[in-house]
């Protein structure tokens, strides 16, 4: 134990324990345990709305170098229920630092914990699943730890978009000319989201997770944007009735991560629950429509239960697998076809990421093609997304 820093207690739901040191705030949290992948990013990580009720893992062992700045967060406040990170930094150093990661944590009342062996707990996590976690740094009873953690919530069955969302409606407006109005419906929205389809001149009026079709026609939109967020998609019933109305009336669709999950649902495929999922910048994805394969960012713990080959016949159209991760033939990425024009898409990863890769940023210029279809009746996409340049964050 080093000088001054108090004792803390992990314990998983199955009985495993870890003993380390308070890291942030003191007290007590619960949540499930995952594992993040990713050795760099970790602001824009804490702040990613779709960690909610999550204590995050990080496998990198030196965490909290650069500090925290002003700049870089996805959103308004830190969404991990709890951290866990093995050799925290002893002194922040970048020219855009304004504090320290451990005393953000604090201040933002995260409780953490540091000093422990993150490899074995996250071959833990690999071998027996995604599980549920306590951090205390008042228990001193691996025992009584144990019996909160097995009376806490569970993932699965969680509804949590609603708990996340923006309440009031607000619009990001787009850089240079306008050419598009897109609905965003936040689902646990990411700020560099909108700012991507910013840049492209498109105005994005960003809503809450309970708005209905007809406040998103009331946007007069050229197209429908469902985010990432928190939850099962299992657990969501309103979304996935909005997003079926508005396929019925030929809005053209995008969605990411939790979006794909209910574009799936919405098209009648199932979900279901992975081991431990995917977390982090450095997952390997097919995308079959350019035959490139990308490095992408990932944050999902939910999938979505499709065929690899062939289509579906859907009422909107024929819905097929248009992007697969390589480490697991886990479903990355749909669409949406009619009479051989895209109607909508989605994918399950993160094309906007901050931290990067950015690999898929391609992605918003492919949303971009599919309203200008709409218009001009064009049959197929006409972008040759294979030569377009990487972009910086």
């Amino acid at each position: 134990m080093s000088g001054g820093q108090k004792s803390a207690l992990l314990v998983l739901e199955d009985g495993r324990t870890f003993h380390g040191e308070t890291y942030g705030a003191e007290g007590e949290t619960f949540g499930e345990a995952v594992f993040n992948t990713g050795m760099t990013g970790y602001q824009e990580t804490l702040t990613d709305p779709s960690y909610h009720r999550q204590v995050v893992v990080m496998t990198a062992p030196h965490i909290g170098n650069t500090g925290v700045n002003d700049e870089d967060p996805e959103s308004n406040r830190i969404w991990v229920a709890g951290y866990v990170v093995r050799d925290p930094a002893r002194r922040a150093s970048n020219w855009r630092s304004r504090r320290s990661l451990d005393e953000e944590l604090a201040a933002q009342g995260v409780v953490g914990i540091s000093g422990i062996d993150t490899r074995a707990l996250t071959r833990h996590l690999r071998e027996r699943g995604a599980m549920r976690v306590g951090i205390s740094s008042t228990e001193t009873d691996p025992a009584a730890l144990l019996e909160r953690v097995l009376a806490s919530g569970e993932m699965a069955g969680s509804e949590l978009a609603s708990e996340v969302s923006t309440q009031e409606a607000y619009v990001v407006p787009a850089a240079g000319e306008k050419r598009f109005t897109v609905a965003a419906l936040d689902l646990g929205i990411k700020g560099m989201t909108p700012y991507r389809m910013a840049e492209r001149g498109i105005e994005v009026h960003v809503l809450p997770a309970t708005a209905t079709l007809e406040e998103i026609q009331a946007v007069a939109p050229d197209g429908l944007f469902y985010s990432n967020g928190p939850g099962d998609p299992a657990a969501t019933t309103h979304q996935i009735e909005v997003l079926q109305g508005a396929l019925a009336e030929g809005i053209p669709y995008f969605g990411i991560c939790f979006g794909n999950q209910l574009f799936g649902r919405a098209l009648g495929f199932g979900t279901y629950k992975l081991k431990y999922g995917h977390r982090g910048i450095n997952q390997p994805v097919m995308d079959r429509t350019t035959g490139k394969t990308e490095v992408t960012a990932h944050n999902h713990g939910f999938a979505v239960d499709a065929p690899l080959e062939g289509s579906t016949t859907t009422p909107y159209g024929e819905a097929s697998v248009s992007h697969v991760c390589l480490n697991d033939d886990v479903v990355e990425g749909l669409e949406l076809r009619e009479g051989g024009r895209l109607k909508g898409f989605s994918v399950q990863y993160h094309p906007e990421a901050a931290a990067g890769p950015h690999d898929a940023a391609y992605l918003f210029d492919r949303f971009i093609d599919v309203m200008e279809s709409r218009y001009d009746g064009r049959s197929f996409l006409t972008t040759d997304y294979s030569t377009t340049e990487n972009e910086g964050a």
